[in-house]
């Protein structure tokens, strides 16, 4: 009998042990295939970091449609809510100010804009006032402030280049302090290029990142022969906002100050917005505001076009 108990003890021990075995069997494969699948997840994950930008594109949220009101100046002057409500009616949600608008206090401007339901995220000053109107754009309540352009007669030189950014740095030291971020806003006189480096080049070397920042202008881009689209690859990290209007076909390009302009309305022209689009949209550009510096059309008219060809574009 006690030859028999221990046979069969030695049985039991055999059986834990097989079936500690076979548990440790089991645990490596499931942990080698867990690893396979990691493997083979985080090489699906590199392959998909590795495509183009496209494959990351977003159609753009309703509130990133905006307006620079510089388009509907003389309409605005007349009659701010009247134009304002019929901006909203289009479709737009956002706005952008220009300069000429301020001669009213900055909290009755804010108000109206809010009553009509827009939203008043940037503002544009000018280059020899800026230093005044701090105060004023904390009141008006924008995140952005941004200077609309350099004083053209003095952007011909890298030394002229060189001082612009030293405001810019200044400015953006400034808008830092009061809750702001400073943003400058290009025309074709940026793409001069002076003994082969471009005043554009000179801006974003002689500024610091953190308090600089570009609202590229796609038309004057485009004005200048240069590619949106690179741009936005090349300093996509800079870019604060856009602004989006279309040139006209077979008109020849320049960055000299003065040169002929050749507007249009959004989609009627040369300009690829949809790939402009494609390669912002991973940045989280915020906004992006419809421009026409000159209509051939009423302005109301110009916008509703840009606009309802932007929807479509852009879905």
């Amino acid at each position: 009998m006690i030859l028999y108990l221990k046979k069969f003890s030695g049985i039991l021990r055999l059986r834990y042990v097989l079936d500690e075995y076979l548990c440790c069997t089991r645990l490596l494969k499931v942990a080698m295939y867990t690893r396979r699948s990691f493997l083979a997840s985080a090489s699906a994950a590199l392959a998909m970091s590795s495509l183009p930008r496209i494959a990351y594109a977003t159609a753009p949220p309703s509130r990133a449609f905006g307006l620079q009101l510089y388009t509907v100046r003389k309409d605005i002057q007349a009659d701010t809510p009247g134009v304002l409500a019929a901006v909203r009616k289009i479709g737009y949600r956002s706005v952008e100010t220009f300069a000429a608008q301020y001669s009213r206090p900055a909290k009755e401007l804010r108000q109206m804009i809010s009553d009509a339901d827009l939203f008043l995220p940037s503002a544009h000053f000018g280059y020899t006032d800026l230093s005044e109107k701090f105060d004023y754009a904390k009141e008006l309540g924008v995140k952005y402030i941004v200077v609309g352009a350099p004083p053209f007669q003095k952007a011909n030189s890298a030394d002229a280049f060189k001082e612009f950014a030293a405001q810019y740095n200044q400015w953006g030291q400034e808008a830092a302090k009061y809750g702001m971020e400073f943003g400058f806003h290009n025309h074709n006189i940026e793409f001069q290029s002076f003994d082969g480096v471009t005043g554009l080049e000179i801006l974003m070397k002689e500024t610091d990142p953190k308090l600089v920042k570009w609202q590229m202008d796609c038309y004057w881009v485009t004005q200048a022969g240069a590619d949106p689209v690179a741009m936005i690859h090349k300093y996509g990290e800079r870019l604060q906002t856009l602004h989006f209007k279309d040139r006209k076909p077979n008109v020849p390009t320049s960055a000299k100050p003065g040169a002929p302009a050749h507007f249009t309305e959004v989609g009627t022209g040369t300009i690829n917005f949809k790939a402009i689009w494609v390669a912002a949209s991973p940045l989280h550009v915020p906004y992006f505001f419809v421009e026409q510096d000159q209509t051939e059309i009423p302005p109301l008219e110009s916008i509703k076009i840009s606009y309802n060809n932007l929807r479509k574009i852009l879905q």
